[in-house]
């Protein structure tokens, strides 16, 4: 059977490419909602499941008739300041829209959103790829509009419940070009702009409660053409690994479509990370269906050039911008200083550290939070029911200057790092209980090397006639005989000297 794609001849061994576009929404965290006075967010201390139902919530969010929305000026200066982070021009004048749509959580039966001339256009974010992030790809932004989200429904046995406690709540929605060509792609724009975001305050970034989620527009097209594909929607995934593999799953379905002779259809579609597949939701719409038109409650939105200066001048330090710095004044290696400058929280605990240590020790607590401190807060986010004390920018600070003066070795502090973690307390205090202390002693390493070699005469003959390799043999014994605590260093040395006579 002859099948055909994009006007392609296709088989089994065509090399398919795939073509991704993000629309991302991005939570905004104001105190109040975007067109009324009702609470945006949980009262401190809740989370958005505790907060009673419709608890936040007044007439302009439930839809009621007569009542106007009056547009919250925060939330407008937090979405110009996203646009300036991401390289955008910002539009002195926007024009907020209705987008008409009927779900039970669209109280209004429409959406407020902007259409035809949005707040921010023309933007981009390096993206870094590679095994050490030495590659970077620039992925154009096509547009950064204001919205308000939606309510949210409980769908029981029968019938349904409307909870109007996120309904209108702030968003900024960060449309991009199709520009990527693989799920890592997508994983590395998603992971960049959350860093962003997040770093110049304008979102929470809580993934559970949806503050930052995405809608993943995916087709795919035979290498070499120029065309694009049918493209279908995966709509809200809030985790940066769901977004890879729902894409990946995504890509190869479409792929198998093509060669069994089938059709793509233009649709939305939901992800389920327990089956790891997407399936049908509905046929996607287009822009006309939405029927758009100039919302006739809210003028345009006028901005004085005096206003977006203001708020570039007091944008903070950019990820970028700290990735670089974090290079040239602590001497890291190129991904370490990506992995400690895309996250707010890692970020200000390297800084609080280096400040306790000084610079000298930036490398040390690079090692030290990149290699087992992300990995021990990994794991505590895959199993919520463990109790742990987390970490101290003291206690890195105190580790890394045990491991620069050699008291304990790399080894040992990875074990005085996860004992911190769990039960917290002082670093020395820990070292002395758990005996950690790293031997630098010569009068108490020289009788141990001594015994080793007078017990090893064969691997002794083997070194002095050139084997150098078996130097390993005894450094390793003798690491053995300390429990570990010998200082490497020290003990190499000594070791050679005793093998030379």
């Amino acid at each position: 059977m002859s099948l055909t794609c994009l006007g392609v001849s296709v088989d089994v061994n065509t090399e398919f490419e795939a073509v991704i576009g993000l629309e991302v929404h991005v939570q905004l965290a104001t105190d109040s909602k975007i067109f009324s006075s009702a609470r945006a967010r949980p009262e401190s201390g809740n989370s958005v499941a505790d907060e009673a139902v419709n608890k936040n919530t007044t007439p302009v969010c439930a839809g009621h008739p007569g009542t106007l929305p009056v547009l919250n000026e925060k939330a407008v200066g937090y979405a110009v300041r996203a646009g300036l982070a991401t390289g955008c021009k910002i539009n002195l004048k926007s024009i907020f829209a209705r987008k008409h749509y009927f779900y039970p959580d669209s109280p209004k039966g429409y959406q407020i959103s902007q259409y035809d001339l949005p707040l921010c256009e023309k933007g981009f974010l390096d993206i870094e790829l590679g095994d050490e992030g030495e590659i970077t790809k620039r992925i154009g932004i096509t547009r950064i509009h204001m919205e308000e989200d939606a309510g949210k429904s409980l769908h029981l046995h029968g019938y349904s419940l409307v909870n109007l406690n996120r309904a209108g709540v702030p968003l900024i929605e960060v449309v991009s070009e199709p520009e990527m060509r693989s799920p890592l792609e997508a994983g590395a724009y998603l992971r960049k702009l959350y860093a962003i975001v997040t770093a110049i305050g304008v979102c929470d970034g809580n993934l559970q409660e949806g503050n930052f989620r995405c809608d993943a527009n995916v087709s795919i097209r035979p290498k070499g053409v120029s065309a694009f594909g049918t493209r279908t929607e995966i709509k809200n995934v809030n985790s940066f690994r769901f977004v890879e593999k729902a894409i990946e799953y995504e890509v190869e379905r479409q792929r198998q479509v093509i060669l069994s002779g089938g059709t793509l259809v233009q649709e939305t579609r939901l992800y389920d990370s327990q089956k790891n597949r997407t399936f049908s939701m509905r046929t996607k719409e287009d822009a006309e269906d939405y029927r758009y038109f100039p919302d006739p409650d809210l003028p345009p939105l006028v901005l004085s050039p005096q206003m977006v200066e203001a708020i570039r001048a007091a944008l903070p330090e950019l990820p970028d911008q700290k990735r670089d710095r974090y290079m040239r004044d602590y001497f890291l290696r190129r991904l370490d200083a990506i992995l400690l400058s895309s996250g707010s929280t890692w970020g200000r605990m390297f800084e609080e550290s280096v400040a306790l240590t000084g610079k000298e020790q930036g490398k040390i607590l690079a090692n030290l939070m990149i290699g087992e401190g992300m990995r021990l807060v990994s794991e505590a986010e895959s199993n919520p029911d463990a109790q742990n004390a987390g970490f101290t920018s003291k206690q890195f600070a105190d580790l890394a200057r045990a491991v620069s003066d050699q008291t304990v070795s790399v080894t040992a502090a990875k074990q005085v790092l996860a004992i911190a973690f769990k039960e917290g307390g002082e670093v020395g205090a820990i070292i002395d209980r758990e005996g950690l202390r790293q031997v630098s002693d010569l009068s108490a390493l020289e009788p141990v090397i001594e015994e080793i070699i007078a017990k090893n005469p064969k691997q002794v003959e083997e070194y002095r006639s050139g084997k150098e390799k078996v130097l390993g043999f005894f450094v390793g014994q003798a690491m053995k005989a300390t429990q570990g605590k010998a200082n490497p260093a020290l003990l190499q040395e000594l070791v050679v000297k005793k093998l030379k006579g």
